[in-house]
């Protein structure tokens, strides 16, 4: 039976990246108009964008895909946590990222039919990084911490080994 404390950490993670998520792009649809700009510095700016595709919004128009692809992936988040790392707090907490993040654009692509994302960052000249939201940096975030959690685990270094083994 696993840790409740770790499923703790699992589900305050999620939760808190899920109430953030949809709190803010609450925020945004109620106070911004569609394409406003906010500036805020020559690095970080709001704006109020609907992604109607995948990530960095290609795709555009698509609806059942993206909903599907988002289900799959939470499903495979569950059964990560379940079989492969469960047992540290920092899987736990990023697997709850990614959990979190996920769900909280599942709720936009579910009620509303598209993503609002609402970042901007200029991190040079005139070129940006395509608006993303808290779910995003939640997900990108939960990706390296969940590397780094099996990196601790020496998952890699038996691979690493046990490959080598087997070629000498």
């Amino acid at each position: 039976m696993q840790n409740k404390g770790q499923l703790r950490l699992f589900l305050v993670a999620a939760a808190s990246i899920i109430v953030l998520d949809q709190v803010t792009k609450l925020w945004v649809r109620n106070n911004l108009a569609l394409g406003e700009v906010v500036p805020q510095t020559s690095f970080l700016n709001l704006v109020h964008h609907e992604n109607t595709g995948f990530v960095f919004g290609l795709l555009p128009g698509q609806v059942s895909l993206p909903i599907a692809t988002a289900i799959a992936v939470l499903i495979i988040i569950l059964l990560a946590r379940h079989y492969l790392s469960s047992k540290t707090a920092l899987s736990n907490v990023s697997l709850g990222l990614l959990f979190g993040g996920a769900t909280g654009n599942l709720i936009d692509r579910l009620r509303l039919g598209y993503v609002v994302d609402f970042i901007d960052l200029r991190l040079w000249d005139d070129f940006h990084w395509p608006a993303f939201n808290f779910g995003d940096a939640a997900i990108v975030a939960g990706i390296i911490l969940f590397i780094y959690s099996l990196y601790r685990t020496g998952l890699f270094a038996r691979v690493y080994h046990h490959g080598r083994a087997s070629k000498d």
